[in-house]
């Protein structure tokens, strides 16, 4: 996929997200912010349940 065919992507998808929220780009913002959240308790009860062997020494990031 070329860098044309990806922005184009990634507009079309903010565009259905925008949509999805009537326009209310903080809306947008607040929805992200909460799924973060999610995402990252996910992570940590994830790091809880997995042994180290199962991943062979690997531990998961939090930050990029």
């Amino acid at each position: 996929m070329g860098k044309e065919t990806e922005k184009l992507d990634a507009r079309n998808e903010l565009e259905d997200v925008l949509a999805y929220h009537e326009g209310d780009a903080v809306a947008v913002v607040q929805t992200l912010l909460d799924d973060c959240k999610h995402l990252r308790r996910q992570l940590v009860l994830t790091e809880r349940a997995m042994s180290r062997g199962m991943t062979r020494g690997w531990r998961p990031s939090f930050e990029r």
